[in-house]
């Protein structure tokens, strides 16, 4: 596995599903001490707040993980951003750049009017701008040394937020997102393109494809414009063992969403197979792709890393 921005890279989730009482400190440690060693360039947390499914929240996994860490990046895919106050977000990711010495990646999304905006005290009138608005903050608190900033929905005089990140002018920002407009957004605003686990490949690469438009519209080079995946992906010598049992984990973490049958956007069955579906993800457009298993994640990371990944380019 490289860390060349030309070459395929790959990131790894962290685990974060933990019902009440079981988190095991040690395996976790060993878990991403192993995925540093067998070479990933990174490991990516989700965030989801309210729900019933126990998920740890993805800033404090990302620290526990830095700290069992040295050289491997720490992502989150993405934060619903908009549900935060950028001043405290960006002073938390500022901390953990620090702790981990400059590793750490921010992926960003607007989340939607579906969710339940009324628990974090926002409607969804302005959501795009405020969103927009959260993120220009967070860089420039990250970038200025003092900030006086004017806007529709913050305003800050003569700010400071000491220490700022290790990375200048501040950690790459990743815009996730499906809408076109979306899409032409992370072009305007944002460090890479972050495709979503619950996106098919197809559609995956429809939206590359208006990535790319607007990244020539804007001049601008794409090979400073990272793409990246999340692909839930189950290998199994059984192909249907491993449809069924990543048909159930999928119904969990989208069940309350009413949305069809994903088993579509999974990757699953023995090696040969998730070797053609990955490489289906990275000929669509993905440079970094980052490899989800749903259960049992160190023995699936090992034979991914094994039987897998090394056929994919």
């Amino acid at each position: 596995m490289t860390d060349s921005p030309e070459e395929l890279r790959w990131g790894v989730a962290l685990p974060q599903h933990v019902p009440d009482g079981t988190f095991d400190p040690a395996a976790f440690r060993a878990h991403v001490a192993r995925a540093e060693a067998l070479g990933f360039h990174s490991a990516w947390t989700v965030e989801q707040v309210l729900g019933a499914s126990p998920v740890l929240a993805p800033l404090e996994t990302m620290a526990y993980a830095a700290a069992a860490t040295e050289r491997i990046r720490l992502g989150c895919a993405v934060f619903v951003s908009p549900l935060h106050s950028p001043v405290h977000l960006a002073k938390s990711i500022a901390t953990l750049d620090q702790l981990s010495r400059g590793r750490i990646d921010v992926g960003v999304g607007v989340g939607g009017t579906f969710r339940m905006l009324s628990a974090f005290g926002i409607d969804a009138d302005g959501l795009v701008a405020r969103f927009n608005e959260g993120v220009q903050l967070m860089r420039a608190l990250w970038s200025e040394p003092q900030l006086t900033f004017d806007g529709r929905f913050w305003q800050l005089k003569g700010a400071t937020i000491e220490p700022r990140p290790v990375q200048k002018p501040g950690p790459p920002i990743w815009f996730g997102g499906s809408h076109p407009a979306a899409l032409r957004r992370a072009v305007q605003r944002s460090d890479g393109f972050f495709g979503a686990g619950s996106t098919t490949t197809a559609a995956f690469a429809e939206q590359v494809g208006v990535v790319r438009r607007a990244l020539a519209d804007a001049e601008r080079d794409p090979a400073t414009f990272p793409i990246a995946k999340r692909v839930y992906i189950a290998v199994d010598d059984d192909a249907e063992r491993a449809r069924a049992g990543i048909s159930a984990a999928l119904h969990e973490i989208y069940g309350a969403f009413a949305l069809p049958d994903l088993t579509p956007v999974a990757v699953y069955g023995p090696s040969e197979a998730c070797r053609r579906g990955l490489q289906d993800v990275a000929d669509a457009g993905a440079r970094l792709i980052l490899v989800h298993p749903l259960s049992d994640g160190t023995e699936q990371m090992e034979r991914l890393a094994a039987e897998v990944i090394p056929a994919v380019r």
